[in-house]
């Protein structure tokens, strides 16, 4: 089955953090990441981003469709800067060091280069701690933690289910392909991709009322229980801060406070290598 925003369940020091001090790590992280253009810094958070994803022992085929739709987005991303803003770099850096000439108006210069490179980074360093967050995370582990943070049990409980019911809606849109292809709706990779895109489209209707059909389950089997008619409620997976969930907060603390005293001291956002 494809893995897409789904639990992982390994033996590691990341596995063993708490779901709130890694959710608080990744706010802080993806803010320091997204508020800077310091090229060296976002190498380091890159190379600190596999490091812990190294740490988690997750493999790479274990999370290969989420990584492949990164690196299709990334470059997309990166050819549309290009193609509506081919000296992008030149208007933010101030200056201009051309290497050669495309066509017309495409050109390519050291500080456009610069800033593709900035961009390919943000997605280095970010990509992986969400890929980390998401499958090193269990549901309702990281609805208790955020309960324990002081967040109402019933958004956390909400969190937990959405967490839970994007997997589970890939394994049925698996399934229902799964039975087109039996009644003859070819969708391999011999058709063309038009056709298995109109086919796919097929699946939409199935999917939706199948998803009406797990939220009324669950909705009614909430309700029969209870679900929120007392102010507080006891977690089956609650688990308490640790020194290690300590040092992941004041780590993410550390990075966005680096980044906005770099930011206050250089005078802006981006490194500029090309001032004198």
């Amino acid at each position: 089955m494809v893995n897409l925003f789904n639990y992982i369940e390994k033996e590691s020091p990341v596995h063993r953090l708490s779901g709130a001090s890694k959710f608080a790590l990744l706010i802080l992280w993806m803010l320091a990441a997204m508020l800077s253009f310091n090229t060296p810094f976002l190498f380091f958070l890159s190379l600190l981003s596999l490091f812990f994803f190294r740490l988690s022992r997750i493999r790479l085929g274990e999370v290969r469709f989420m990584l492949i739709f990164t690196l299709v987005f990334l470059v997309m991303n990166n050819l549309l800067i290009y193609l509506f803003s081919p000296e992008l770099g030149v208007e933010i850096y101030g200056s201009r060091h051309l290497l050669f000439t495309i066509v017309g108006r495409y050109t390519v210069t050291q500080e456009q280069l610069l800033y593709h490179l900035n961009v390919i980074l943000k997605y280095t360093a970010t990509i992986p701690i969400v890929i980390l967050f998401v499958a090193t995370t269990h549901p309702s582990e990281f609805a208790a933690s955020l309960n324990r943070l002081g967040l109402n049990y019933r958004i956390a409980y909400g969190v937990a289910l959405a967490l839970r019911y994007i997997p589970g809606l890939v394994s049925d849109y698996q399934a229902i392909s799964l039975s087109q292809q039996a009644r003859g709706i070819e969708m391999s990779k011999k058709e063309s991709l038009f056709k298995r895109l109109k086919a796919a489209s097929n699946i939409i209707i199935p999917l939706i009322l199948s998803s009406f059909d797990r939220i009324e389950v669950i909705s009614n089997a909430m309700e029969l229980r209870g679900f929120g008619k007392h102010k507080k409620r006891s977690w089956y997976m609650s688990r308490d801060l640790v020194w290690e969930d300590f040092a992941a907060i004041a780590l993410g603390f550390i990075l966005l406070l680096y980044t906005i005293v770099w930011t206050i001291w250089n005078g802006g956002r981006y490194w500029n290598p090309f001032v004198a």
